[in-house]
């Protein structure tokens, strides 16, 4: 019988070392690849007390090195020692912890609560979805197709799944998504303190620079007007065991148990402009087919 172990296995090897640190121990192995022998006599082939034969063998079967069966004697039962291992593979490093990812993309348009004020409007790929600048239009259920939506303040609310997190802990959690500031057409002075919240917690706020225009989107469809917002920055919130990051920044020092990822039926994310912000300049909240970057909101879960 084989047996691999390599450096996590701690208690194991620690129980080997000690039962091969003997030179008596190493010879009782040594006689047990021969035939099984009773505790007497190995004592009396090595010349040594029955008792401390029987605390060596202790040792080697502690160390799962050997095994014991009792068997019938002239006085009682005996002790008969058996030989389990026949080789011993050992790796001098760690063993691979085998970690998962999540991910999870979610529309720009697949909001579940609103509150906003105008500018605002959404497109999809191939036309405005309703009228701009009327906050009403965001019931509009082809919503749900949308590729960028805008407003000058308020918040947008998504929700994502946690069913994952029902089975495993998460390590850490990931948001990204392509964001600018919002004017009428666009404006490169143009600061806006947009903020992320999960679970109704305010996980960080960037000041954006500008409502990004002066060259296209890399993805903007044709019809996408040049006078128009045109690309955004990618952000990316981060947090883990060791507190809040964006764009690996450290920001806050809220750590991922305290977002409660896993008590709800699902991760509140809601992307918005706070009342009281310094800078009240809007956002818009591109998705896969506008701006620079060809993804919606997504969301990653490690575990």
């Amino acid at each position: 019988m084989s047996r691999r172990l390599n450096l996590e296995d701690e208690k194991e090897l620690m129980a080997l070392g000690k039962a091969l640190s003997s030179e008596i121990r190493i010879r009782i192995l040594e006689l047990l690849q021969k035939e099984p022998l009773c505790v007497n006599e190995i004592a009396e082939i090595l010349e040594i007390p029955p008792s401390s034969a029987a605390l060596h063998v202790r040792v080697l079967q502690e160390a799962n090195l050997i095994r014991t069966e009792l068997k019938p004697g002239i006085r009682g039962s005996m002790k008969l020692c058996i030989l389990q291992e026949t080789s011993i593979l050992l790796h001098l490093e760690k063993r691979e912890t085998k970690k998962r990812e999540e991910i999870i993309s979610m529309p720009v348009g697949n909001y579940v609560d609103y509150k906003i004020t105008p500018t605002c409007g959404m497109v999809n790929e191939e036309e405005y979805i309703d009228g701009e600048d009327e906050p009403r239009c965001f019931y509009d259920p082809r919503r749900t197709t949308a590729k960028l939506v805008w407003f000058s303040s308020g918040y947008l609310e998504y929700r994502f799944p946690n069913a994952g997190l029902q089975r495993e802990d998460a390590k850490g959690m990931e948001f990204s998504a392509e964001l600018c500031s919002e004017t009428a057409d666009y404006n490169l002075d143009c600061p806006s303190d947009i903020t992320l919240w999960i679970n109704g917690i305010e996980a960080g706020t960037w000041t954006c620079p500008s409502d990004f225009g002066g060259r296209r989107g890399k993805l903007n469809p044709d019809w996408w007007e040049d006078k128009n917002t045109q690309y955004g920055n990618l952000k990316t919130w981060r947090i883990d065991e060791t507190g809040t990051y964006l764009d690996e920044e450290l920001i806050s020092n809220k750590r991922i148990k305290e977002y409660s990822l896993a008590e709800g039926d699902y991760i509140s994310v809601r992307i918005g402009i706070k009342e009281d912000a310094p800078h009240v300049g809007g956002v818009n909240i591109f998705g896969s087919c506008f701006g620079d970057y060809p993804q919606d909101l997504v969301m990653k879960l490690k575990y």
